[in-house]
């Protein structure tokens, strides 16, 4: 059997979208709204067993629980942070697959950052989870689960969430998508759109395809820097991705939607925060509706990324602020524990 194909059979009904569980039941013969009971089982209410689903048919649950299993990623490790109360969880998922996400609590709201596919493609110089290559895409149940066992941990509703864990949500585009609508659903985790957003580190056709859909979820594109071949030092994976195409993209998304997309940058000493570097960035951020968020690196052993300095970082806040460009810089979290992508998993690997 393709690895893909028992990964789908060991996440079980878990793998089907909203759309998959209406076939489903129609398949079987059911009115439509039993794929609704079965969201609303599934990720609303956490069933772990088709025998809860007491307002499904007997015969129904019968057959789905020939037919599937429900299983629930199982926590390998959890890091509680002394500074912050930062949360970083290792998962393993049905197949043995381990994955990564993080709960951050503030000012009373509870933000899951979480993990779209089991390591990634992309190979960013600066990214534990590049490191360790690719494992597979996960499904839109599994990503789900993350979010929703952070919330269980932390005995709160998540109020937000982002798809900025490992993985590059846009290769893995329609999993992606069927997570987050069951996040949003009131049935599934009900998570208003526009405080789902997904990270992308650039794919200009995900981008073209986020801007038609009709939630108002939100983008974030990690650019890192804007001279081409800082980029695509850092970046090797989208390479391909020249950094004028990527501009054109934006700008059509913003237009489009009305929406400001964040700009991530994380500076990288003697990298890409030179003063080169920062008129570049002025270039590229003129007259487009963004927001850039400046991020001090986080250093991941063996990587030889070494932060930027607090003084280079006000100096490109201090810039872009006088050039009318929205800005913001990143607040530190989980300082004390393994809280970068990848960092954990990396870190038990070695070990």
């Amino acid at each position: 059997m393709p690895e893909a194909a028992e990964a789908r059979t060991a996440v079980g009904i878990k793998a089907l979208g909203q759309d998959e569980l209406l076939w489903l039941v129609e398949s079987l013969d059911q009115p439509a709204y039993r794929a609704n009971q079965l969201v609303r089982w599934l990720y609303g209410r956490r069933a772990t067993s088709f025998d809860e689903m007491t307002d499904l048919p007997v015969k129904l649950r019968e057959t789905l629980e020939e037919r599937f299993a429900i299983p629930r990623p199982t926590l390998v490790e959890r890091q509680v942070s002394e500074v912050d109360e930062t949360r970083k969880y290792l998962w393993r998922l049905a197949d043995g697959v381990e994955v990564e996400s993080v709960g951050l609590p503030a000012n009373g709201r509870l933000t899951v950052c979480f993990s779209t596919q089991a390591g990634c493609a992309m190979r960013c110089s600066f990214c534990a989870t590049g490191r360790s290559g690719f494992v597979r895409d996960l499904f839109c149940g599994e990503m789900t689960d993350q979010v929703a066992l952070v919330g269980e941990d932390f005995g709160t509703r998540v109020s937000n969430a982002v798809a900025m864990g490992q993985g590059e949500p846009f290769a893995n585009y329609d999993a992606v998508l069927e997570g987050l609508r069951i996040m949003n659903s009131p049935l599934g985790l009900g998570i208003g759109a526009r405080h789902l957003t997904v990270s992308t580190c650039g794919l200009t056709s995900g981008i073209r395809r986020f801007a038609d859909e009709p939630e108002q979820f939100t983008l974030a594109v990690s650019l890192h820097s804007a001279v081409q071949a800082t980029r695509d030092h850092l970046m090797p994976g989208v390479r391909a991705v020249a950094l004028p195409v990527l501009r054109r993209s934006l700008d059509d998304y913003a237009l489009k939607t009305g929406r400001r997309p964040t700009l991530e940058y994380a500076l990288i000493d003697g990298v890409n925060d030179t003063d080169e570097e920062l008129e570049a960035l002025v270039g590229f951020c003129r007259g487009l509706l963004c927001h850039v968020n400046l991020i001090p690196a986080n250093p991941v052993p063996g990587t030889g990324v070494t932060r930027a300095t607090a003084e280079r970082v006000r100096e490109f806040e201090r810039v872009l602020d006088r050039s009318w460009i929205e800005t913001s810089v990143r607040e530190e979290r989980g300082t004390d524990i393994d809280a970068a992508c990848g960092q954990l998993r990396q870190r038990r690997v070695a070990d």
